[in-house]
C-alpha cells in the first residue's frame, strides 16, 4: 500500500497564504458577530476578545503577504492589493483565489540563489536566509506582530468620529 504523506500548510507559499487568508476571513466573522451581539445585547467583552484575535491575525496576514511578495517577486501593485485586502471584510479570500489562479502563488520557497540578477538584491538574500531558518523567521514575525499589537493596543481601539469631532 502506498504511503500517503501530507505536507504541512507552510511547506509552500500557496499553502501558507491560503491559511492566512482564511484565518483573516474567519476572524472578520468573529469580530462582526461580536459587534452585532454588542449592538443587540450591550455585551461588549466579545468585541474586546474578537477584536484582539482579529487584530493579531490581521497583522500576521500582513506579514505573510509581505514575505510572499518578496519570495514570489510580486509587482508592488500586486503586493499592495494582497496587503490592503485585509482591510475589507472577507476580501482576502477572493484575493487569494486571484493570486492562485494567476500563478502568483506557484512554486516553492526560494531558499537558494540562482543566476537571476534579482537574487543579488539585499532583500532577496535576507528573505532566502530567513526561509532557510524558518524557526527564526517565525520568531521574528511573531515578535514583530506582538510588538506592533502592543503598540496599537496602547493607542486604544479604533474610534469612529462622533458629533463635534
Amino acid at each position: 500500500m502506498p504511503e500517503s504523506r501530507t505536507e504541512p500548510f507552510y511547506a509552500t507559499p500557496r499553502g501558507l497564504f491560503r491559511v492566512a487568508a482564511i484565518a483573516e476571513a474567519i476572524t472578520w466573522t468573529l469580530l462582526i458577530t461580536a459587534l452585532i451581539v454588542r449592538a443587540t445585547t450591550g455585551f461588549a467583552l466579545g468585541v474586546t476578545i474578537a477584536g484582539g484575535i482579529h487584530g493579531f491575525v490581521f497583522l500576521t496576514y500582513g506579514a505573510t503577504a509581505v514575505l510572499l511578495a518578496v519570495n514570489q517577486r510580486w509587482h508592488p501593485g500586486v503586493a499592495a492589493v494582497a496587503i490592503i485586502s485585509a482591510i475589507v471584510p472577507y476580501a482576502t479570500i477572493p484575493v487569494e483565489l486571484w493570486l492562485a489562479r494567476s500563478g502568483r502563488l506557484d512554486g516553492a520557497w526560494r531558499r537558494d540563489e540562482t543566476d537571476d540578477p534579482r537574487d543579488k538584491v539585499w532583500i532577496d538574500r535576507l528573505a532566502r536566509w530567513f526561509i532557510r531558518h524558518p524557526v527564526l523567521l517565525v520568531a521574528l514575525i511573531a515578535a514583530a506582530v506582538v510588538v506592533l499589537f502592543i503598540v496599537l493596543l496602547s493607542l486604544g481601539p479604533p474610534q469612529l468620529p462622533g458629533p463635534g469631532d
